[in-house]
Formats: structure tokens, sequence, C-alpha cells
């Protein structure tokens, strides 16, 4: 392979990359109401998808292998884009709590910041005690680990 045909794989590879991870987070921008972010991240998306279609088109004929790294580009920008996804956080999360001692354990998390809502349950042993959180996604392992 000829250092050409290697930086031309790796373009295509990091433009696709950034542009489906781009996509994943205007999605999750849309779906969460943020138009002006999804704005920006689709112009971009869209801007570097052309440059790298057009690279892999006036290619394609001579070296297939730009197919090959056109598809590794978009399969490792999916796994970006879900990472960085994780990474932002963006919304909030409802978590549901079932405890026996959910009194106790709603009045220690609530001591500790937290908002929580108690509502009666009655599980296959009796009586539970059903707690309610609403918080943001990237709080949500420090509430689990509070539980």
């Amino acid at each position: 392979m000829s250092l050409e045909t290697l930086l031309t794989c790796l373009f295509i590879i990091a433009g696709r990359m950034a542009d489906v991870t781009l996509g994943t987070v205007r999605t999750i921008s849309v779906v969460r109401g943020r138009k002006h972010t999804a704005v920006l991240l689709g112009f971009t998306e869209v801007l570097i998808w052309i440059f790298v279609v057009a690279k892999v088109v006036s290619g394609l004929s001579e070296n297939l292998i730009l197919g090959v790294c056109y598809a590794g580009g978009f399969a490792l920008g999916n796994f970006l884009g879900i990472t960085v996804d994780e990474w932002l956080a963006f919304g909030e999360q409802s978590t549901m709590i079932v405890s026996k001692q959910g009194r106790e354990l709603a009045k220690a998390l609530r001591e500790k910041g937290w908002v929580i809502t108690e509502l009666p349950g009655q599980g296959r042993d009796g009586p539970t005690v059903i707690l309610m959180a609403i918080t943001a996604r990237r709080k949500v392992a420090e509430l689990h680990k509070q539980v």
C-alpha cells in the first residue's frame, strides 16, 4: 500500500468517525429539543460527509480498500458516538427503587440532597415502598451508589 493510499484511508476513517459521531450527538440533540446545537452539528456532519464521499467515489474504481475504510470509519463512528453520548449524558432519567425499608432509605437520600417521591407498593412478600427520583443522567451512578 502506497503512502498516498494510507493517508487517504486515514482521512476517510477519521472523517467517517467524525461525521457519524456528530450524527449521533445531533440526533440526541434533536430528541432533547436543542435546536441550535442540532443545526450546527448537522451542518458540520454533512460537510464532512460530502468531502469523505467525494474522496471515496473518486478513488474507488482503482482502490477497493477505500470502501472498506469507509465502512470501518462508519462502525468506529457509531462506537465513538455512543461513547460521547455517555460522556455528555444530556437530559434526565427516572429511577425507581423498591424496598421494604423505603421510608428510611428515602429519609437518608433526602438528607444527601436527592429529591425523592414515595409511593406505597405491594410486593410478593407484603407491603413495600416505591421510591422515585428524577435526576440528571450524569448523576444516576452516584444515586445508585448511595442507594
